[in-house]
């Protein structure tokens, strides 16, 4: 069984940074892949950032590749976001699943409570 929690999210400047992180049972979470997703009000949730297990091969939607990364050890999943823009405000998640399809985790049963971010002057 697989438990997450987000942490790192709140009030930031346009062109600031954030760091979140995704931590999980280490006893659990490692065998799954861990994917970023956010929602913004009024707007679909969409696929941030996915990465594997094992070797982790990591990837990040098109349009955030150069502004955001995503990393992981054996029990925490981080996404760095840099270069914050107003648009990347929203609530992110983080969700344990079986694949990374490009940036969007698939099979995602686990889910984390997700953490706010508000990119604004």
């Amino acid at each position: 069984q697989v438990h997450l929690a987000e942490s790192g999210g709140g009030l930031v400047q346009p062109g600031g940074s954030l760091r979140l992180s995704c931590v999980g049972n280490e006893f659990d979470v490692y065998r799954y892949y861990i994917g970023w997703f956010r929602q913004a009000p009024g707007k679909e949730r969409e696929g941030v950032a996915c990465i594997e297990n094992g070797d982790p091969i990591a990837f990040v939607e098109d349009t955030l590749k150069g502004r955001f990364a995503i990393s992981r050890d054996k029990n925490t999943t981080y996404l760095q976001m840099n270069r914050l823009k107003p648009e990347d405000s929203g609530t992110y998640y983080c969700a344990a699943g079986t694949a990374c399809s490009g940036s969007v985790a698939h099979g995602t049963r686990y889910w984390g409570q997700g953490t706010q971010v508000t990119v604004a002057s």
